[in-house]
């Protein structure tokens, strides 16, 4: 069964209109569960029932109605679509802006746009490649079930990307929903150089199909294992607090820990560590080869290092904007860095 639109109307910009349909771009996959009574199997179900009588009321019987001091304002349905009968069909984009001064915060749901009518193709790549050369998104209001929503209009690859946004009245702010804001400290300088050097070596390609649902499938576990009658194993208890005054140690370790494990190893086995071949006793001692072949050592000595050996290279060296280069990158400054005529 083809995918169906759940919303029709067109794109306007300037005097351009392009038909298109809005499909969900997003689905989800939390397992839901049924109510029941305790030791039985009676499922408990919810029902609309009149406030007065408890007698369940039909859903055509069923108005929206607000109190205004003390009086019931009853608003039908078609009173709703009629108050915005070309709106509700439109997409109108006001206005364009970098995507980057966007809060994410704003963001609420995704849906993948298409054209309408095939004959309406040209007119939406167009818009589509326009957006995509200039890093841009068309800023949009669009009525759709049953409310106003400011939208966001952006390229991805091929496909235009509708994003609902909130309104700025609907975002809230954090001085009147925390108890009371975070006061920050300065850091000391290393821990912070450290912190930076944490995140770059742990920096990678975004690549959402290696993350997974751990939870939803610790629920099937759950569910499986009570079938079976066998004993429910809980899941470990989150790490204790780091001390302040283990900090520096935890964040150094982390270091380490990153550039053992994390996605910039290049494959190096247990022996390719600082205490392993190529170590710091085997680099001391290029000095006794001539300066091509100290150059070539050197060159194979940086390709035996993680990203995070990189950046405690790059520290000592004092390289500037290490936290913000790629493996390669480090790699190329430390060697340039090192080398006899820059050291000269």
């Amino acid at each position: 069964m083809a995918p169906r639109a759940v919303w029709s109307g067109a794109i306007t910009f300037g005097l351009v209109t392009i038909p298109v349909g809005l499909y969900t771009a997003t689905e989800d996959h939390t397992i839901h569960f049924h109510q029941y009574v305790r030791g039985t199997s009676d499922r408990v179900r919810v029902q609309r029932v009149s406030e007065r009588t408890g007698d369940p009321v039909p859903n055509e019987d069923i108005v929206k109605g607000r109190e205004v001091d003390g009086e019931i304002v009853v608003v039908e349905p078609d009173e709703l679509r009629e108050i915005a009968p070309g709106r509700s069909r439109a997409i109108d984009v006001v206005e364009f802006v970098d995507l980057a001064e966007i809060d994410p915060v704003y963001f609420d749901r995704t849906y993948w746009v298409a054209p309408s009518d095939e004959r309406y193709t040209h007119s939406y790549g167009l818009l589509c490649r326009a957006l995509a050369q200039s890093g841009r998104v068309g800023i949009a209001t669009v009525t759709m079930h049953g409310r106003e929503h400011l939208t966001a209009l952006r390229a991805d690859g091929d496909v235009l990307v509708l994003q609902t946004l909130f309104w700025a009245d609907e975002v809230r702010d954090p001085a009147e929903q925390l108890d009371s804001l975070p006061v920050h400290e300065e850091p000391r300088r290393q821990e912070l150089e450290m912190a930076v050097d944490l995140v770059a070596a742990m920096t990678t390609t975004w690549k959402p199909d290696q993350y997974h649902d751990t939870y939803t499938e610790r629920v099937e576990q759950l569910i499986a294992d009570k079938r079976e009658g066998r004993e429910v194993v809980p899941a470990q208890a989150p790490e204790e607090a780091t001390e302040v005054s283990d900090l520096l140690e935890a964040l150094r370790r982390s270091v380490e820990a990153a550039g053992d494990h994390g996605p910039s190893n290049g494959g190096r086995g247990s022996g390719g560590g600082r205490g392993g071949g190529g170590g710091e006793d085997d680099r001391r001692d290029v000095g006794a080869s001539g300066p091509g072949e100290e150059r070539r050592d050197d060159a194979e000595d940086l390709a035996e290092l993680s990203k995070a050996e990189l950046l405690q290279r790059a520290r000592e060296l004092d390289i500037s904007g290490r936290s913000k280069m790629n493996r390669d990158e480090l790699a190329g400054a430390v060697a340039e860095a090192g080398s006899p005529a820059r050291a000269s």
